[in-house]
């Protein structure tokens, strides 16, 4: 005999969101799946700041001042952590409509629009939305199924509609959107200062050395060397890490530095890169703004420190799942200890079944008699059952005779 067990599975709404991300830690951090240049992103700030602070830090706490190392372990601590806010966090993704919503959405869209005549394209999805005076459209993404919100755009990396759209950094593994932008502009505010720091104080670090016992020398003692060649028997040495440092915050110092002038002009004017780079406030459209308040102070004071939306959708939110697992019960084969059962036919005679067959097995249901109606109760055509043998009449018996 087999019996159906029921099991619920607690399964949570990150695993059966669509699009292209990473969950980890059980939905708690939410990222794009190319993740590369992020490790880059890491390995170059972790490097760069490691190699400062073994070497060169010493020194200069030692010769100049004991808050230099103090205040660049501030800085590095701060930009490591909005860039891990940044990338680990939800951009503002907006859930996809369900499909009793997107049923519901073209029946709209039908009942605006129209029949089209077959050969014809089809009017645009457009809805018209007025802010401050200011007509916006709301386009309509035929992957989400949805009308999407002012200033949303749909990812093509991430697959997903993201709210206040920025844009897709691959240096932070994410999109940059409402929820996340406050903290990408923090990281790379303070890694800007911070390679500012590491650059300055590495040339000053070689200008003290340099004034105590040359610049020659000062490459000869600097930590971080390896032997190159003999002349003479003096060993020369070539600075590698103290270089490669300066290298480093050297290209890094115009990139960064640049992007973060770039974004704070974005942010004095309440823009987002995405309508910078379209031109949706500028160019041929000569649209004013209707986010923009018209003051700097105001526009910061949005951008950064305005109130941060929660998240819709719910990621660590539990779905219910039922599995239905088979459990197998043996049943033992002994003596038979059922009683038969005796049905009447419609003659009067007794008619016995075993509940088991000749050959061991249990019987079908449909083997087992049951009782049946006598003759007056029932119709000509459904006396006779069957699982019941033909009675002979008493006509018959007579005829025999």
């Amino acid at each position: 005999m087999s019996v159906m067990v029921a099991r619920k599975k607690v399964v949570r709404k990150w695993e059966k969101l669509p699009g292209r991300n990473t969950f980890c830690c059980d939905g708690r951090i939410m990222m794009a799946r190319q993740k590369g240049i992020f490790y880059l992103t890491l390995f170059l700030i972790l490097g760069t700041c490691a190699l400062f602070f073994a070497f060169e830090c010493r020194y200069l706490a030692v010769q100049l001042s004991p808050a230099i190392p103090v205040f660049a372990a501030v800085l590095f601590l701060f930009a490591m952590a909005t860039l891990l806010r940044t990338s680990f966090s939800d951009p503002g993704v907006i859930p996809r409509a369900l499909p009793d919503e997107a049923a519901f959405i073209e029946m709209e869209i039908e009942a605006t629009n129209g029949t089209v005549p077959q050969g014809q394209r089809p009017p645009p999805r457009i809805k018209n939305f007025q802010i401050n005076n200011q007509i916006v459209k709301l386009k309509y993404c035929y992957t989400c199924k949805i009308f999407r919100p002012p200033r949303a755009s749909h990812c093509s990396i991430c697959d997903n509609c993201v709210e206040r759209f920025d844009h897709h950094c691959p240096w932070v593994g994410n999109c940059v959107g409402k929820r996340n932008y406050r903290y990408f502009y923090l990281f790379i505010l303070s890694l800007s200062l911070l390679t500012i720091y590491i650059f300055t104080f590495n040339i000053v670090y070689v200008a003290l050395k340099s004034l105590k016992i040359g610049f020659l020398n000062t490459l000869k003692e600097t930590p971080g060397t390896y032997p190159s060649t003999e002349l003479g028997g003096c060993s020369q040495s070539l600075t590698l890490l103290t270089v490669l440092e300066v290298l480093i915050c050297f290209f890094t110092l115009w990139s960064v530095v640049g992007l973060t002038g770039f974004h704070t002009f974005l942010v004095a004017l309440n823009q987002t890169t995405n309508e910078d780079i379209k031109g949706s406030w500028t160019g041929k459209n000569r649209v004013q703004n209707p986010y923009s308040h018209g003051n700097i102070v105001k526009n910061c004071c949005e951008v950064l420190c305005g109130p941060l939306p929660p998240s819709v959708l719910d990621r660590r939110g539990i779905l219910q799942q039922e599995e239905s697992t088979t459990q197998e019960e043996s049943c033992p084969r002994g003596t038979n200890t059922q009683e038969p059962t005796v049905a009447r036919g419609p003659g009067g005679q007794a008619e016995e079944s075993s509940a088991q067959q000749k050959d061991g097995s249990i019987p079908h249901l449909s083997a087992v008699p049951v009782p049946s109606l006598s003759n007056a109760e029932m119709p000509e055509e459904k006396q006779l059952t069957s699982g019941e043998p033909p009675v002979p009449s008493q006509d018959a018996g007579q005829a025999e005779h």
